[in-house]
């Protein structure tokens, strides 16, 4: 087996757990800038997104679980933007 063949390999065999780490921390910032009432669609998807990412996780699934996360991430930050566009809106009211 060539090298780039176990190195693609060993990045699939380990728990992405940087990834974890990081959609959890965007669904609390989420959370903290009033994403529950101002974008709750979005951080919805988001934590969806986290509870399967910890379901494959479990089951060793580990690029799904990682994918997972990544799209938790996103949606999370799409509920942060949101949830901040909308205050805004409500500011300047």
């Amino acid at each position: 087996m060539s090298a780039a063949l176990l190195l693609a390999a060993g990045c699939e065999t380990s728990p992405p757990v940087q990834e974890m780490s990081d959609a959890r921390q965007a669904i609390a910032v989420a959370k903290e800038a009033g994403a529950a009432e101002r974008a709750a669609f979005h951080l919805k998807a988001a934590e969806d997104y986290l509870k399967s990412a910890e379901e494959k996780l479990n089951e060793h699934q580990y690029s799904k679980a990682r994918y997972d996360a990544k799209q938790a991430k996103m949606k999370a930050l799409d509920a942060l933007k949101a949830a901040e566009q909308s205050s805004d809106e409500e500011e300047s009211q």
